[in-house]
């Protein structure tokens, strides 16, 4: 029955790639995928003595935290578009040569997702980058590029990745380790890549025109509600140190907060606002629930595979082949989480090697802060791999397989220069 299940799970991960050809949303064999790989547990490869109804009650928790989160991000980011907020980072990065913007989006979105994470952070870009960049099929290039440069600004921070979050509160690196030691490896990955995407842009290009309603915003209410949206969406990671709450509680108070100044802006110009596209209540029908779908479908399906003990005997499976080279396993782990989420993977890899007192397994040790990089940029080798790469997906509409002709070989390279410059660094620094 565990056969059925990978059996399966490979089935509907190639539908999802062929989504193009296919012409079927990718929500749906993602849906069906998650349906039947729990169904085949239920009824034949989970142990007489394990409650499936609460082990998937479990996992859809779990999976409702990131699926809350990013309702939440998105629609604070559909707040502030719609108030014009972005205007103003448009202004600043406004610039007609393509190679020129590559480079301001990147490096933007690098330090972003250290600040906020990855997933947020290829929200608000997305957004900044639709009113920058009026071609789709350009836009298309500017967006994988924020995949790359989100996964790699969030392998840097502890709160800019869900795996850099699980492996710092566990205590297996510390904030000053994982920063000192990944900041360059991470940032030349991100260089590396955007140096290979700015191959596929010449010329310049033309910013969409500014169509605004007339009367729509003054600019003061404009920059109350970008402070407000933003300052919510940096407040999040503190909120959690603050007071250990899960991230999706931080982001409904960044919501509630962001809403209630909308509320009230809206009251102080009750005769436009009443039925505009500006109220809350209006623009909460513009969120992308296919790709929360979607969201919903691969997660839980890749559930299954962590409660049939699939992920963990891989883990130990590629431990005994690379005979404990550190560097190869974290390695293969990356390009793997690009296939299956890293949030599992890592877990795996934290029950399989406990930390020591000392050595590479010990706080900062070089197996832990390898597999937060690797982990974390090793996701943006398939646009599937990452939460950044899934949201951008759903908001730019980038086909699985456009991206796996046009982005993968560049995040492999960037991912593997990445590698080399942290040996480098343990060789002369260590």
């Amino acid at each position: 029955m565990v056969t059925a299940i990978v059996i399966f799970f490979i089935l509907g991960y190639l539908c999802i790639a062929l989504e193009s050809v296919l012409k079927i949303n990718k929500a749906v064999p993602a849906l069906l995928m998650c349906v039947v790989c729990w169904t085949l547990y239920a009824c034949g490869a989970a142990p007489d003595d394990v409650d499936t109804s609460s082990r998937l009650l479990h996992h859809l928790g779990e999976t409702c935290e990131i699926l809350f989160f990013l309702m939440g991000a998105m629609t604070i980011v559909e707040i502030v578009d719609a108030n014009g907020g972005f205007y103003f980072v448009q202004d600043v990065l406004s610039t007609r040569s393509k190679r020129a913007l590559l480079w301001r989006i990147t490096f933007m979105t690098f330090i972003l997702s250290a600040i906020l994470d990855n997933l947020t952070t290829s929200i608000v870009m997305v957004m900044v980058l639709r009113k920058l960049v009026a071609d789709p099929k350009d836009r298309m290039l500017f967006g994988g590029m924020i995949i790359i440069a989100a996964n790699a600004g969030g392998a840097f921070s502890p709160i800019g990745d869900v795996t850099t979050i699980m492996l710092w509160i566990k205590g297996m690196i510390s904030t000053g380790g994982v920063i000192s030691q990944l900041l360059a490896p991470s940032l030349i990955a991100v260089v590396v890549s955007a140096l290979c995407t700015s191959l596929y842009l010449k010329g310049e290009l033309q910013a969409p025109e500014r169509n605004e309603a007339p009367g729509q915003v003054d600019n003061p209410d404009r920059m109350l509600i970008l402070c407000v949206g933003v300052g919510g969406l940096v407040f999040v990671p503190i909120f959690r140190m603050l007071t250990g709450l899960a991230p999706f509680m931080g982001i409904l108070l960044a919501l509630g907060v962001l809403w209630l100044v909308s509320e009230y802006r809206c009251n102080r110009h009750a005769l436009f606002c009443e039925s505009s596209h500006l109220k809350v209540t209006t623009l909460l029908s513009r969120i992308d629930m296919a790709t929360i779908l979607f969201f919903l479908g691969i997660l839980l399906a890749v559930a299954t595979l962590q409660e049939t003990g699939v992920l963990s005997a891989f883990g130990k499976w590629l431990n005994d082949a690379s005979d404990g080279n550190h560097y190869l396993v974290t390695g293969i782990i990356g390009v793997v989480s690009s296939i299956v989420d890293n949030v599992p993977l890592v877990a795996g890899c934290m029950d399989m090697y406990p930390i020591a007192a000392s050595g590479d397994f010990g706080v900062d040790g070089l197996f832990w802060q390898l597999l937060a990089y690797c982990a974390g940029v090793g996701g943006s080798m398939l646009i599937i791999g990452s939460a950044a790469g899934v949201v951008v997906m759903g908001l730019e509409k980038i086909s699985f397989g456009w991206y796996l002709r046009r982005f993968t070989w560049i995040a492999f390279v960037g991912y593997v220069s990445g590698i080399g410059v942290y040996a480098l660094e343990h060789m002369l620094f260590m």
